[in-house]
């Protein structure tokens, strides 16, 4: 019983976890994000799309444990892109995210910023931005490559705006002390990213909202394309990445602010670059998985809030559409 209740039975397609809770979708996204995924071979990954389609088709070998369909499936779910069934770039998996976003984490965070090396993070940090958006994206619909362009000119734009006019307005800010606009300065890049990531999950999506996106019914048969669906999907999407960088830009800030403190540390400077890297990377690895667990990827809205045509090609109340990440 104990074995059974560890491992559940497997459903294809099918989350093994519970996604109507939080902490059943923080235990099915922290297996989506598992960095050990990014070292699967090309031999792995070809063997776990085999099993799933052996599964599939009732061709499986006997022997096969629920265990190994599962973690079959988280494998494919880690790389592949559940809409278009292609492999997603290795740093623009949500597996990668943290591994590759970290190092752009440490260098907006670091203290004494100049107007060019907030300008220099800010793109960088951006630009990783709007490809993880674009790889993640609901993709039933095809995106210019001119659309993507124009996303990414805008949200790398907002971005680099905001930061530099936050700067500016502190160094201008006479009264504070120099301990206190060192602390501001070092908080800009929260208020910054927040808002820019909002403009770019959007720019980098708005096909979604001329186009709309698939809607499914419980046997997973199309049952039509909703803006309306797509607009859901965006601002679920985009409420994640303002939570996203709350604990990332906040946090370090204000622990390093105390550690710099300690005589140990003002003994050696030299490790503070480290002991700052190991804080960015901790605080982002738990903020992922909080943040994109606020909603599920595969997310459910009632038939009676989406368009009249959809309503009419279904007897189904709810549907369901792939959100993204």
């Amino acid at each position: 019983m104990a074995e059974s209740a560890a491992c559940p039975a497997f459903q294809l397609g099918r989350p093994r976890y519970d996604q109507g809770t939080f902490l059943g979708r923080l235990r099915h996204f922290v297996d989506i994000i598992d960095p050990s995924t990014l070292f699967v071979s090309e031999k792995q990954l070809k063997e776990s799309i085999k099993l799933l389609d052996d599964y599939k088709h009732g061709t499986l070998s006997p022997g096969v444990s629920d265990a190994q369909l599962w973690q079959a499936q988280k494998i494919k779910q880690a790389i592949i892109h559940p809409d278009t069934g292609e492999k997603i770039f290795m740093p623009f998996r949500m597996s990668g995210y943290v591994p590759f976003g970290t190092p752009i984490v440490i260098g907006l965070l670091l203290p004494n910023q100049t107007v060019v090396s907030t300008i220099i993070w800010q793109w960088l940090n951006q630009s990783h931005n709007a490809c993880v958006n674009y790889a993640n994206r609901n993709a039933t619909k095809p995106t210019p490559t001119s659309k993507f362009l124009q996303g990414y000119v805008g949200a790398v734009t907002s971005a680099v705006s905001i930061a530099v006019g936050l700067n500016v307005l502190i160094q201008k800010a006479n009264k504070l002390s120099p301990a206190t606009r060192m602390i501001i300065q070092r908080l800009v890049p929260f208020p910054a990213v927040a808002s820019a990531n909002i403009c770019n999950v959007g720019l980098m999506r708005h096909s979604e909202l001329s186009e709309g996106i698939d809607v499914m019914d419980d046997n997973s048969n199309v049952v039509g394309s909703s803006k309306i669906a797509a607009r859901h999907a965006i601002m679920e999407t985009a409420l994640t990445r303002v939570v996203l960088p709350m604990p990332i830009f906040v946090l370090p800030p204000i622990i390093m602010s105390y550690l710099e403190r300690l005589q140990f540390l003002q003994s050696n400077r030299r490790l503070l670059l480290p002991i700052h890297s190991v804080v960015c990377l901790v605080t982002f690895g738990l903020s992922l998985p909080v943040a994109i667990s606020l909603f599920p990827q595969m997310s459910q809205i009632e038939v009676t809030r989406l368009e009249p045509e959809i309503a009419m090609a279904t007897d189904c109340k709810m549907v369901t559409y792939n959100k993204g990440l």
